[in-house]
Order: C-alpha cells, then sequence, then structure tokens
C-alpha cells in the first residue's frame, strides 16, 4: 500500500476520533491582566489570572507577595494557581504597586503595615471582596496563601477569624499580633517552613503549635530539611548572595510545599 493510500484510508478514522471527543475540548489558556481597588483613600494595584478555558465559577486565591512587595514573583505564582483552574489574584499591600529593591526598604513597607495592622487588614479585605466579584470566582469558595512578610498576613487574617476556607504560609514570621481563640479560626491553616530559617527561632515554631493546639486550629506544620529563609523563590539565593543574608533558593522544598499547597486546596474546596 502506498503511502497515499494510507492517509486516505485514515482520514475517517480521525474524523471519528473527533467525534467521539478523544480529542480536547478546550486548551487551557491562562489570563493575566493587572487591576485596581482601593481600601479608603489608597489605590492598590493587583494582577488578576485565571483560565479563560474553564468555564463556570470556580474558587479564589488571594497572593500575599513578600517583603519586597507586589512583584513579578507573586504573579508568577498567581497563574500558577490559575493553570490549576483557580481565579487568584496577586495582591498590594503596600499600596500603589510599591516594591523595594532594598532589604532596608522592604523591612521598612513591610513594618508599616505590621505596626498598622488594622490598615493591613483593611488592604486585605478590599483584595478579598475584589476577587469575589469577579464574575469567574464562586465568592464562597476563598483561600490565601503568602511568602515571608504575605506568610504572616495570611495567618493573622486566619487568627482573627476572616471568613477564608484556608491559608498558607510559605517561609512567613509566626508571631501574632493577635492570638488565635478558640472557635474563632474557620480557615484550614498550612505552614510550610525551612528548618534551618535562621529568621524563624526555635520558641517561635513551639509558640506556635502550643498557640494553635490551644485553640484547636486545624492545621498542619511541614518542616523541610536543610531549607533557609525564601527557600521558594527561585530569585532569592542571587539576593542572599547580593545583601549577605541568609536567603536561598531549595528547589525540592519548593516543589513539595506547592503539592502541599496543591493537596490542601483540593481538599477544602472538593476539587
Amino acid at each position: 500500500m502506498n503511502s497515499s493510500l494510507r492517509s486516505l484510508l485514515l482520514i475517517p478514522v480521525v474524523s471519528l476520533l473527533l467525534l467521539i471527543g478523544l480529542a480536547p475540548t478546550s486548551i487551557a489558556e491562562v489570563t493575566g491582566r493587572e487591576v485596581a481597588y482601593t481600601a479608603g483613600d489608597t489605590t492598590l494595584k493587583g494582577y488578576l489570572a485565571y483560565d479563560d478555558a474553564r468555564e463556570g465559577k470556580r474558587p479564589g486565591v488571594l497572593v500575599v507577595h513578600e517583603w519586597w512587595g507586589h512583584n513579578d514573583y507573586a504573579r508568577k505564582r498567581a497563574e500558577m494557581l490559575a493553570d490549576l483552574g483557580y481565579v487568584a489574584l496577586a495582591v498590594d499591600m503596600y499600596g500603589d504597586g510599591k516594591t523595594a529593591d532594598h532589604p532596608k526598604d522592604a523591612g521598612a513597607f513591610a513594618g508599616a503595615v505590621m505596626k498598622n495592622i488594622e490598615t493591613g487588614e483593611a488592604r486585605f479585605k478590599a483584595a478579598k471582596e475584589f476577587l469575589e466579584a469577579q464574575p469567574q470566582t464562586d465568592p464562597e469558595k476563598i483561600a490565601a496563601i503568602g511568602y515571608c512578610f504575605g506568610g504572616a498576613i495570611v495567618l493573622h487574617m486566619a487568627r482573627i477569624g476572616m471568613d477564608l476556607d484556608a491559608v498558607a504560609s510559605f517561609h512567613g514570621n509566626l508571631a501574632p499580633k493577635t492570638e488565635a481563640e478558640e472557635g474563632k479560626v474557620k480557615a484550614r491553616v498550612l505552614v510550610c517552613h525551612g528548618a534551618d530559617d535562621s529568621f524563624i527561632p526555635e520558641e517561635q515554631i513551639d509558640a506556635f503549635h502550643r498557640e494553635m493546639n490551644d485553640a484547636g486550629v486545624d492545621y498542619k506544620f511541614i518542616s523541610y530539611p536543610g531549607a533557609v529563609h525564601g527557600f521558594t523563590n527561585p530569585g532569592a539565593t542571587e539576593l542572599g548572595k547580593k545583601f549577605g543574608i541568609n536567603l536561598a533558593y531549595d528547589e525540592e522544598a519548593d516543589q513539595k510545599s506547592w503539592e502541599a499547597l496543591e493537596k490542601l486546596l483540593a481538599q477544602v474546596f472538593g476539587e
């Protein structure tokens, strides 16, 4: 049989496969766009990401940035969540999309929010309401994740009883601004921690466990051996060397912590 005849005979078979649905019906296409919302007189600049090929409403996830501010790393995580089928909003906790290039400035920005946590709560709530209002979002299914400074923020929101299904902190500070109280925390809590993170003392870890247990919080604490602060960020190693601080990327810990997040979200949202 020559090749031309073979090709002609294959055409009906391919057509049949398409008709019975063995070919993909849609192609995932993550859409990301800059958005603006407000908290009081402050304009906040975020980044919304979702899979445009998916139909119907889906769970939403807030992504809170490191102390460097709302940057490409936070946006990348939002896109990764969108690729999983969620509607993700990389939030702006500093206002006007401010970012820092030096630890001194980053610390000042983060410190200003933590010292006036009511402002932080208002900005987080504004982001949550903005995400809930999106046509792609199921407003009854909302989670939040955070990195470094952002980890401390999402843990705080869980502690004060914010209406969230789950929160996940990656190499975040564990010390409370307001301690969790029994019956108040609605969210399931995941903490992904670098076992060699010099920014988080053992006393803080022990206190966190006591606090969560005393308050009856449904939480999981995972410690990754050898991992230090910033272990999820591929740019952390370079930043650590540049500024002489103990930051470094850890590919294994990054992958495992993301898998833990995927599992948590699938459980709480019934995906």
